[in-house]
């Protein structure tokens, strides 16, 4: 069963920073894409971040782009996903999320394996 589970999230004051985790079970974080999504209350859930499998192809968000940092540790199998310059427009459950493919991809639907998602909240 591929399961995800999510860890590091929390309350930060702004210009701060959090790394948020993705331990991965019933797959290998270094044969499946890592994507991270986002949704704050009333909106739609967004893409952050995407890591392929390879680790040579990285997308971001042009609001994560120069803060965030998506990375995998193959060793432990968990992705990460290290935000700084934390701005209170960042506040929203952060979600990670895996798809076995070549290529990556930056919407909902090509993600067939979720984590529970974490709350960041970020004070001004």
């Amino acid at each position: 069963q591929v399961q995800l589970v999510q860890s590091g999230g929390g309350l930060v004051q702004a210009g701060g920073s959090l790394r948020l985790s993705c331990a991965a079970s019933g797959l290998k974080v270094s044969k499946y894409v890592m994507g991270w999504f986002r949704q704050s209350r009333g909106k739609e859930r967004e893409f952050v971040a995407v890591i392929g499998w390879s680790g040579g192809t990285i997308l971001y968000s042009a609001s994560a782009k120069g803060r965030f940092t998506v990375s995998r540790d193959n060793a432990m199998n968990t992705a990460y996903l290290q935000m700084n310059s934390l701005k209170p427009e960042d506040t929203a459950n952060y979600y990670c999320a895996a798809r076995m493919a070549a290529n990556i991809a930056i919407t909902k639907s090509g993600y067939p394996y979720w984590g529970q998602g974490t709350q960041v909240t970020v004070s001004s």
